[in-house]
Formats: structure tokens, sequence, C-alpha cells
């Protein structure tokens, strides 16, 4: 069991401060841009045709994160104080609203500048993935995003009054860890399968269908809210994932004709 008392507030100055959660969600951000660039730039891409996208995805991607965080949250944080649906600086980023308001992005974008959207999903997919793992070391220092209490063998407790937890002192299970050591064994998986001759979108496929069984599972630990059928909203968002990545995962694979057996 762990005690965490670092202050998720680094410094204040007047009415600003400074945060841990976003100085940590700038450094995933910037790594996931680094490996998509490289990405990018070792398919061909044009850069000003990344250039633009990130404009297009970054703005949609944090823009969907927080309201479906806002959407999940609103009965008991923010309907009796809507504007703090504003204060993004404050932590509270579902990785579900970014993935789907980023890729819808990413398709409209492909769409008007008549690139293939698998291609970009491809190339997307191990910096997204990167990015999510070290984006959640911003939950670990603020407390948000953690499972229900746990009396054990592994738990984090807060003791600073800017945590996020609903109560200080209680061990929680770290969900954010679960999630990070998942992130990135499928990061690894990817940056080793990212030059085999796959057919495109297999990469990103790999990458949702994993995401979304791990997600699913790890989220029977969370304290979110449930929607619906005993389920949250994350473990919804993944099993829908599951349904539709699945099938067209074995389709794409199976139809590939790179990856037919030959014959005689």
């Amino acid at each position: 069991m762990i005690t965490i008392s670092i202050d998720p507030v680094i410094l204040t100055i007047g009415h600003f401060m400074v945060r841990w959660y976003g100085l940590i969600v700038a450094g995933a951000l910037i790594a996931g841009l680094w490996i998509a660039w490289r990405e990018a730039k070792r398919k061909g891409l044009d850069e000003k045709h990344f250039n633009d996208a990130l404009l297009w995805v970054i703005g949609a991607g944090l823009i969907g994160a927080r309201l479906f965080h806002v959407i999940d949250h609103w009965p008991h944080e923010y309907a009796n104080d809507p504007i703090r649906a504003l204060y993004i600086w404050e932590g509270g980023l579902a990785i579900w609203g970014g993935v789907i308001g980023g890729g819808l992005a990413l398709a409209v974008f492909a769409w008007r500048r008549h690139l293939r959207l698998s291609f970009l999903f491809d190339l997307a997919a191990p910096a997204v993935v990167l990015g999510q793992a070290l984006g959640r070391f911003a939950c670990i220092i603020t407390g948000d995003a953690m499972g229900k209490p746990t009396t054990g063998p592994f738990g984090f407790a807060y003791t600073s009054p800017d945590a996020m937890v609903p109560q200080l002192g209680v061990y929680y299970t770290p969900t954010p860890v679960y999630e990070i050591i998942m992130n990135l064994g499928i990061f690894v998986l990817l940056w080793r399968l990212r030059r085999k001759t796959l057919p495109d979108g297999v990469l990103f496929l790999i990458y949702l269908t994993l995401y979304s069984a791990g997600r699913f599972i790890i989220t029977f630990w969370s304290s979110y809210q449930t929607v619906a059928f005993g389920l949250n909203q994350a473990q919804l968002i993944s099993l829908a994932a599951l349904l539709v990545g699945v099938p067209v995962l074995i389709y794409r694979l199976r139809h590939s004709p790179a990856l037919r057996p030959a014959t005689r």
C-alpha cells in the first residue's frame, strides 16, 4: 500500500495554478506527436498534411475527452457548478472521448484531403497508445480516475487536499497503473508490428481491440457511475469497439492478398 503526499498544484500565482496534471498531459502529447511525426516521415506522408492534421486531431481530441468526462461526472461534480466543466487544467479527461473526437476529426481531414483513412489510423495508433500510457501518470499524482476503495494488497491513498479522490487517507485501487502497464505493452507490440507487411488499418484495429478488451476488464475495478446493464460509460464504449473492431480485423486479415496462403 502506498501513500501519495505530492501536491497536485506545483505553484500558485494569484488565481493561476500550475498543476502536475497539465504538465504531464502536455508531455504525453509531445511524446505522442514525436512518435507520429517519425511514422509520418517513414511512411512518406507530406509534412503539410501532417502539420494540418495536428490542429484538427488535437483540438477535437481535447474537446471530446473533456466532453465525455463532464457527461460521465455531471450529476455529482458539475451540475451545481457548470462553469467548472471548462476548468480542464484541474484534471478530468476521458480517454475514449479523446480517441473518438480525434478519430472523427481525422476522418473528416482524410476525406477533405483525399487521403486513405486506414493509412492515417495506422500511422497514429502507436502514438495514441503511448500518449495514453504517459498521460495516466497524471492521474496517479492527482488521484483522478482511481478505482474503488481497497484493503490490499495494492492501493494508493492521498494526503493532499487538492487530490481528486473522494476521501483522503483511504486506499483506492490504482487502476491508472494497470492501464499504464497495458498501454505500454500494446505500444511495444505495435512498434514491432509497424514494419510488417500488414493490410491498411490492421495496426489500428489491433490497437482498438486490445485496448478495448483491457479497458473493459480494468474498469470493473473503477468507481465510475454505471450507465446501463451494470456497466459504466468506458465499458459500454469498449464493448461497442470490440463488437465492431474484432469482426473487421478478422475480415481484413482473411481477405488480405498478402496474407493469403498460396494456391496450387
